[in-house]
């Protein structure tokens, strides 16, 4: 049959018509994921994390015991002795979870496999294979605790007793 001059014009594509549409759909949004992907390109990648180094308030602040005040921000528990103060890395050597303060226990318990660790950041149970990293803790000019979070000493290596892993203050 043949089409009447007169005749309607059919609705339907023809098959060469809609393969045609999607050839040109599908370039074009190569070009727009091309396009997209350089104009990224010109963007830095940066992660927006707190400073490795902060300000952790004046000697008075902190009583005896553990701190908890920087472990949200900072991930950094701040330890007060008669001696002086110290900064555990709050990172479970195990897998990396943060543990938690359990002051009626004097110990710090991680969530995920249950390591403990004594107050002073020494491991005594689960799979943690080895102590608590201690940070760079030092007096600021101003007088106020300067907490380093980029030098980490480790306990394994003798580090602890480097004179940046302990702050020695006395209270007057």
């Amino acid at each position: 049959m043949e089409k009447e001059e007169g005749s309607p014009k059919s609705s339907l594509y023809s098959r060469r018509d809609f393969f045609t549409k999607v050839g040109w759909q599908a370039f074009l949004a190569s070009i727009g994921i091309s396009v997209l992907s350089s104009v990224k390109f010109f963007f830095p990648r940066v992660l927006y994390e707190n400073p490795q180094i902060f300000k952790a308030g004046f000697p008075q602040e902190y009583g005896p015991g553990v701190s908890t005040r920087w472990v949200k921000e900072y991930r950094v528990w701040i330890v007060r002795e008669k001696e002086g103060f110290y900064g555990l890395f709050a990172r479970c050597t195990h897998l990396g979870c943060t543990p938690i303060w359990m002051e009626s226990e004097n110990k710090f318990k991680c969530p995920c496999h249950g390591s403990g660790f004594k107050k002073s950041g020494i491991n005594y149970e689960g799979p943690a294979p080895r102590a608590l990293d201690r940070v760079k803790i030092t007096l600021a000019d101003d007088g106020s605790i300067l907490v380093d979070k980029g030098l980490l000493f480790t306990y394994e290596k003798g580090e602890w007793e480097k004179p940046d892993a302990f702050l020695k203050y006395e209270s007057a």
